[in-house]
């Protein structure tokens, strides 16, 4: 029996409870781009990610993880994040497959449905800058916060060791 995004998304918050990662998860209505997100800024501190799904020709994928206001040339990213060519975005089918979340509600937590590691997750070095980051729990009606360590450490977990680049302009 498949689990459903709700199902996956309590289980995403079990495992973060068994690593001992502190995380708080606000509600709100489901936002789709930067710009609606934006609306729920006053209830969640910390950095706010947009997550790019990409492959290169060679069918290799790529999570970018940035934060929301971040710019990248996808013309030229492919020389940064070692693709094998210039990148695409990925299909919604890939995405489901890969990292079992919609269009909408990528998110570098999706990382704990890779369990074949099909990924390369790759976090953008500024983002890392900040220390609270905040990503959707498998669905864009909601925002979870957790440390950028937490983040690594979660990533980790999953079998995804993830990579820290200079993404963005």
């Amino acid at each position: 029996m498949h689990q459903t995004i709700d199902d996956r998304a309590e289980s995403l918050f079990q495992r973060l409870d068994a690593l001992g990662i502190a995380h708080r998860t606000v509600r709100h209505e489901s936002v789709y781009t930067v710009e609606e997100a934006q609306s729920i800024r006053d209830d969640v501190a910390g950095a706010h990610t947009k997550n790019l799904f990409v492959k290169d020709k060679k069918d290799n994928y790529f999570l970018l993880v940035l934060e929301e206001t971040a710019q990248v040339d996808l013309k030229t990213i492919h020389g940064v994040i070692g693709a094998r060519s210039r990148v695409s975005f990925a299909n919604a089918e890939r995405l489901m497959e890969y990292l079992g979340v919609e269009p909408g509600s990528v998110t570098s937590l999706a990382a704990i449905n890779d369990t074949d590691l099909k990924v390369t997750v790759i976090l953008d070095e500024a983002l890392m800058d900040n220390e609270i980051i905040n990503a959707h729990p498998l669905k864009n009606d909601a925002t979870t916060s957790l440390s950028r360590d937490d983040l690594v450490r979660f990533l980790r977990d999953c079998g995804h060791e993830p990579l820290i680049l200079k993404l963005s302009a």
